[in-house]
């Protein structure tokens, strides 16, 4: 069998909310160990869901994406098939056990010790009030890679700040930049790409000290902190400030080379914003050529071939004029016949799909974008898939979505190895459960 690209390669998660496992998912995708301790008396919020066990009438109220379930039932175990769980936990371990306590805390010393990565997200101060600092982890395994990724680093004013991607958004001043010339910031609707942004640059960050590692045979601390991590997404406005002086400002869809025309348009729509069902069309001009070239392919209107507009600097005057041209236009069309058309004629094109809509794309379709997981707890549904396609190595579903406690047998008694006194008394203690305890709400 053909070896998967880091098979042999044990990563700890002991990661929260979407930053840390969707780093820790790429890993497990790629063919690493993933194992992730969780304790059966602490309930970890927008990790396996909002609570253990929610009433039925929060599911109702709850955003589809993060408190949704099943057939909207909360059903026996809820916890195992929260959808932002299940999308971020395939492909890994999930072993129980309380490391609040000194022996819950020996055991995942030991587990240290035949690993080759941990990997936290929590807030500044939560490792070190259990006593796992990179000292203690190399002081069981010298080699271990730790990686740390906190929402304003470990140090400096904003340390202990507490943040979820929404409010990284706010800090880095991306709220500001991503928003309606006409609109207040208010008016923005949450996103947490930073949160992805930081999985991506740490899954990236283990592959490189892993490579080190085996060159040097030295492990490493490695911090990355998000909200530095995040400022990638608004680069140019970093630099404009820092060389130009300018503060930009909110700039709706438009180029940020001044690129003319460049925006989201309307298209033929079952329905409104209000049901979620408003239909539209990115469309982007780069050239002179490409402006001719979209005119003709709208059939040549008289506002398209004006001759204010044939060189970029005139639609980059005129931009609001020729937008409301555009919207007119677009109003009357199919979005993806439209797309068609525009990018057979050289025109950079494309609906902007709503999420239900990807699910009938075909060009996500014919790329083997969505894949089917089927969990015992929940039943089958498609997810997005593993990001990459390599010919020479898999990387492929290689587990559903873990259940709470599922492997617990597979790493006490095989990674562990511990006797059946021990195994015996630490599930008598509480450390091994499949279920939360009841005390948890």
């Amino acid at each position: 069998m053909t070896q998967k690209p880091l098979e042999g390669v044990r990563v700890i998660d002991l990661c929260v909310v979407w930053a840390g496992p969707f780093a820790t998912m790429l890993l497990g995708d790629l063919g690493a160990e993933v194992i992730k301790p969780e304790n059966p008396f602490v309930f970890q919020p927008m990790t396996r869901g909002a609570m253990a066990r929610p009433p039925q009438m929060l599911i109702g109220a709850s955003i589809a994406w993060a408190g949704g379930l099943p057939h909207n039932e909360v059903g026996d175990r809820p916890w195992d098939y929260n959808p932002t769980f299940v999308s971020l936990y395939r492909n890994k371990k999930s072993f129980t056990v309380d490391l609040r306590r000194p022996e819950g805390l020996d055991i995942l010393r030991r587990l240290v010790a035949v690993s080759d990565v941990v990997y936290e997200n929590n807030a500044t101060g939560t490792m070190e009030g259990l006593g796992i600092t990179y000292e203690w982890l190399k002081a069981a395994n010298p080699k271990i890679i730790f990686v740390r990724v906190p929402a304003y680093g470990s140090n400096g004013p904003y340390a202990h700040a507490r943040a979820l991607g929404v409010h990284l958004e706010a800090v880095m001043g991306h709220s500001l930049l991503r928003g309606y010339d006409d609109a207040d910031p208010s008016s923005n609707t949450a996103i947490y790409s930073g949160d992805y942004l930081a999985g991506a640059q740490g899954a990236f960050a283990v592959m490189t000290a892993l490579w080190n590692r085996d060159r040097t045979g030295e492990g490493q601390l490695i911090e990355i902190a998000q909200a530095e991590n995040a400022a990638a997404m608004f680069t140019q406005a970093i630099m404009d400030y820092s060389l130009n002086g300018n503060v930009q400002a909110a700039m709706t869809n438009r180029d940020i080379d001044g690129r003319s025309p460049s925006g989201v348009y309307p298209t033929v729509s079952p329905g409104t914003a209000a049901t979620s069902d408003d239909r539209w069309i990115a469309i982007s001009i780069d050239t002179d050529e490409q402006w001719s070239a979209f005119g003709q392919a709208i059939g040549s209107p008289p506002w398209a071939t004006d001759p204010r507009f044939a060189a970029n600097a005139g639609r980059l005057e005129h931009h609001a004029e020729i937008d409301a041209h555009i919207a007119a236009y677009t109003a009357t069309q199919d979005d993806y016949e439209l797309m068609h058309r525009l990018q057979a004629a050289g025109v950079a094109a494309t609906p902007v799909l709503e999420a239900s809509r990807m699910f009938d794309d075909p060009h996500l379709r014919a790329r083997d974008f969505f894949k089917t997981q089927t969990q015992p707890a929940s039943g089958a549904y498609e997810y997005v898939g593993p990001l990459w396609k390599f010919p020479g190595t898999p990387v492929e579903y290689l587990q559903p979505p873990v259940m709470f406690g599922e492997h617990n047998d597979y790493v006490y008694r095989d990674v562990l190895e511990v006797s059946d006194a021990e195994f015996e008394a630490l599930k008598a203690g509480g450390h091994i459960a499949t279920e939360y305890d009841a005390s948890v709400p």
